[in-house]
Order: structure tokens, then C-alpha cells, then sequence
């Protein structure tokens, strides 16, 4: 039946934009939505500090951004359908298994250099959430869709990475609510299994049935060969002819050629303050605005509400980025969530500064705004130029060394905020220290020489040499 789906007008790609776009919706629904669970696991006895879930986090993080260069070379040898595939078997299991996080066996508890009490429930959590379920996310990350993506895409790649980004928003912006309305109306063990539900019976068979790795494997060429218009104009003579993909000025013949470039010490150095500026707040944002008085319900509500503006922001800067420069609008985004962050620490700064006083509300809901339409509109630009940079022979290798420097960041970020939270009572100075950041991606992004390494500045474009005729 699939192989009859890739002959019919509809060029495959898109099959495998809609199987891409709904794992990355069920994963990040089922690992980045923590923050709804904290407070109510808190409740139950689960750690009894910020800085103890802050390092639960953290560690998840910093072994999600070790694994991703070793998924990213997996990717590259074995290919995205096995990769994929494997890893929401991984994901589904280990976030099912969550549910029986609890002080069972005999009790311990080791301090650790005196920040927090090690006991066994949250060893059980450093295993179960911080290890294995944090390095199988890293196999349904945009390391391994955009990779795939790319071989793909060549005219509409911007876009069409942007619109499989936009699954991680829409899985916040859904199950991360539909986890909290399980969470006050159940238990959040329920949350858990209904997640883990989601991944196993849902997001799996999909990507076992959809997913293929290139598009020789279905007898397509990348784009399906449309014209400028989306019109498909070869028939199957043309998808079984050469496809000569116009080589990239900064392709080698191996990866770790392209790490002394400046380009990729550009974008990774940005990616990283992308890291540390998403990550604490997945986290954090929920129990910041639990509390400054908001409640769980509202809290959870605006957090949906941001990622659901991240789909419109990463879909509308995707369209852009296929017509205008790709540097310019990365560098752009990272300035706007830096607005995002000055409007999230303003109202606390002024109260303990100068006494004035001004509604949580309008930080959380500014913040919200600003944040949710430049979130997430970074990933699909950076992926973007970089196989327009270095070319997709390496493609998954790179893309999972720039997202170790993603996740190392959002690693440090977390846990900085757990800790200074427990030192201070509050968020907003490393809410404040990670904003600042983001002035030097933004001039980092800017740098970036587009014009004398992108692809889509050289003179020769991809042709496919056969005749047009069915």
C-alpha cells in the first residue's frame, strides 16, 4: 500500500513530514512536560528540595546532549526509521515505569555536597527519567527528524523543517495540559501511563509504518522534483534519474573537518544559549508562576499557550527562511526572547528593587507571548544552515553535536536555577542570568558568513537529468 501512497501525486516527503511531526509531539509531551509533575510529586514526598528535582532534570539534560552525537552517527549508519523507531520503544517503557516512582525497599539517604538528600526515590528517578528515558528522547529529537528531513527537502527544506518543529509545540501544547487536567482530576501516576500509552500504541506503529530513510527508497528525488510552483512535473521516469544535489561549500569527507569552521562554531555556540534559556524554563515556568500566586490550572494553561504560539512562530519564520536570509532571522529570534525574559523578571526586580508593584500575571503572560513566537523558530533555522553549510553526507553527526551543546546548556541552566532558587526563594536571578545570554547568541547568529558558505547563495542549483514525461 505505501509503496502505491509514493506514486501517487502526493510526493511521500509529506508522509514523512506528518509521521516526524506526531513522534516529536508524543515525546516531548511525555519527557519535556516535567514541570507539570513537580509540585504534585513534591506533595507526595517524592524529594523535599528544588535543587534535588533540579538535579534529576539536569542530569536528564546533560545525558540527552552526551547522547546525541552517538544518535546522530547511529542516524548516519543505520538510518532514521531504525533509530526512531527503537528509541519510542525505549520511551514508552521507561515513561510507563515512572509510575512506580516511590520510596519502596529499605530507606537511605547520602547528602550531596550539601545541596539536597539522595534518597532512594529519586535514584529511582536518576535511573529511570534521567538516564533512560532522556538518552531514548534523544532518538526522537530534531537531530534525527531534521536529518532525515533534509535529505528529503532541498527548495522547501526551511519550511518544512519548521512545520516538523512545530510537533514539539503542539505536543505542549495539548498533552503537557491533558497531563495536568489527569493530574488534579486523577493522580499523576495515571499521567504517566496515559503518556506512555500514547508513545507505544500510537506514535510507534505510525513511524514503523511511514518512515523510510531517503527518497530512492520509495523511487523519489528530493522535492519530488517539483517546480517552483509545487507542481509536480516528473513522472517516474524522472524519479528513477540522477539527482544531482549541488555540493555544499563547506562539505567534507569527514565530520570532524567541519568543527574548526567558524560557521558551526557560531550556530553551536547560539544553539547552546538556545539550551540554556528552553530548558530552564520547561522546568521551571510552571512552578515560578505556581508561586508567585497563579495556579496550577492557569499555570499549566499559559505554558499551553506558549507552545501553541511556538507552532505559529516557527511555521511563519519556516516560510520566511526559504525567501530571506536564514542568519538574520535566527539572530532576530534570539533577540526577541530576550524581550521575552526582561518582561518575565521585570515585575519581581521592581518589587525587591524600588517596592513597586506590578500583577505576576503580566510577566507570565508577556513572557508567554514573547517567548512563544521565537521558541522554538531556532532549532529548524539551525539545522537549516547547517546542511546548507556543510551538505547532508554528515548531516545526523552534526546536528547531534551542535544539540549536545543545545543540552549541555539547558543541563547547566536547570540545575543553576534549582540551586539558587533554594539559596534565594525565588527565580528571577537565574531567570535574569540566562536572558543575557541571549544577547550573545543573537550576535553570534548575526556573524554567520551566509552568503559565502550557504548553498543557497552558489550558482548551481540541484537538476534531475530525465526526461519530464510519465
Amino acid at each position: 500500500m505505501l509503496q502505491n501512497i509514493g506514486r501517487k501525486p502526493i510526493f511521500y516527503g509529506w508522509f514523512i513530514v506528518a509521521a516526524g511531526f506526531f513522534a516529536l509531539f508524543v515525546s516531548v509531551g511525555a519527557r519535556n512536560g516535567f514541570g507539570v509533575f513537580i509540585n504534585p510529586m513534591e506533595a507526595d514526598g517524592i524529594w523535599e528540595s528544588r535543587a534535588a528535582i533540579s538535579a534529576v532534570l539536569g542530569l536528564g539534560t546533560l545525558v540527552n546532549a552526551i547522547t546525541q552525537p552517538f544518535l546522530g552517527g547511529m542516524y548516519d549508519r543505520y538510518g532514521g526509521r531504525v533509530v526512531i523507531s527503537a528509541s519510542l520503544l525505549v520511551l514508552g517503557l521507561s515513561t510507563l515505569v515512572l509510575t512506580f516512582v516511590d520510596s519502596y525497599g529499605p530507606d537511605f539517604s547520602i547528602s550531596v555536597l550539601g545541596l539536597f538528600e539522595l534518597t532512594n526515590s529519586l535514584l529511582f528517578l536518576l535511573i529511570i527519567y534521567s538516564v533512560v528515558m532522556s538518552a531514548a528522547s534523544g532518538g526522537i529529537s530534531l537531530v534525527t527528524v531534521h536529518s532525515m528531513l533534509s535529505k528529503w527537502f532541498y527548495r522547501r527544506r526551511g519550511v518544512v523543517l519548521s512545520l516538523v518543529t512545530a510537533g514539539t509545540s503542539a505536543g505542549g501544547l495539548i498533552l503537557t495540559p491533558f497531563a495536568s487536567f489527569l493530574i488534579l482530576s486523577s493522580h499523576w501516576r495515571i499521567a504517566w501511563i496515559a503518556l506512555g500509552a500514547f508513545v507505544l500504541l500510537l506514535a510507534l506503529p505510525l513511524a514503523l509504518l511511514i518512515m523510510r530513510d531517503t527518497p530512492s527508497d520509495m523511487g523519489e528525488v528530493p522535492d519530488g522534483n517539483d517546480n517552483e510552483d509545487g507542481q509536480r512535473t516528473a513522472g517516474r521516469a524522472a524519479t528513477r534519474a540522477a539527482f544531482t544535489m549541488p555540493k555544499a561549500p563547506l562539505e567534507t569527507s569527514t565530520w570532524k573537518d567541519s568543527l574548526r569552521s567558524p560557521p558551526f562554531l557560531q550556530l553551536s555556540g547560539a544553539y547552546f544559549v538556545c539550551g540554556v534559556t528552553t530548558v530552564i524554563i520547561s522546568a521551571h515556568y510552571v512552578p515560578f508562576a505556581i508561586d508567585l500566586g497563579i495556579s496550577p490550572g492557569v499555570a499549566a494553561l499559559a505554558f499551553g499557550f506558549m507552545q501553541g504560539l511556538n507552532a505559529v512562530g516557527v511555521i511563519v519564520v519556516g516560510f520566511l527562511s526559504d525567501k530571506y536570509s536564514r542568519k538574520n532571522l535566527l539572530g532576530t529570534i534570539y533577540f526577541i526572547r530576550f524581550l521575552a525574559y526582561v518582561m518575565l523578571v521585570m515585575p519581581g526586580f521592581m518589587m525587591m528593587l524600588w517596592g513597586f508593584s506590578i500583577p505576576p500575571s503580566i510577566g507570565i503572560w508577556g513572557f508567554a507571548t514573547l517567548a512563544g513566537l521565537s521558541w522554538i523558530a531556532t532549532p529548524p533555522l539551525t539545522s537549516s544552515l547547517t546542511a546548507d553549510i556543510y551538505g547532508v553526507r554528515h548531516i545526523g553527526t552534526l546536528n547531534g553535536l551542535s544539540t549536545m551543546s543545545h543540552q549541555v546548556g539547558g543541563a547547566l541552566s536547570v540545575f543553576m536555577a534549582g540551586v539558587l532558587y533554594d539559596w534565594t526563594g525565588a527565580y528571577e536571578i537565574p531567570f535574569a542570568i540566562a536572558g543575557l545570554f541571549l544577547l550573545g547568541a543573537t550576535l553570534a547568529s548575526y556573524a554567520v558568513n551566509e552568503r559565502k558558505f550557504s548553498v543557497r547563495y552558489q550558482p548551481t542549483p540541484p537538476v534531475a537529468s530525465a526526461a519530464r514525461s510519465d
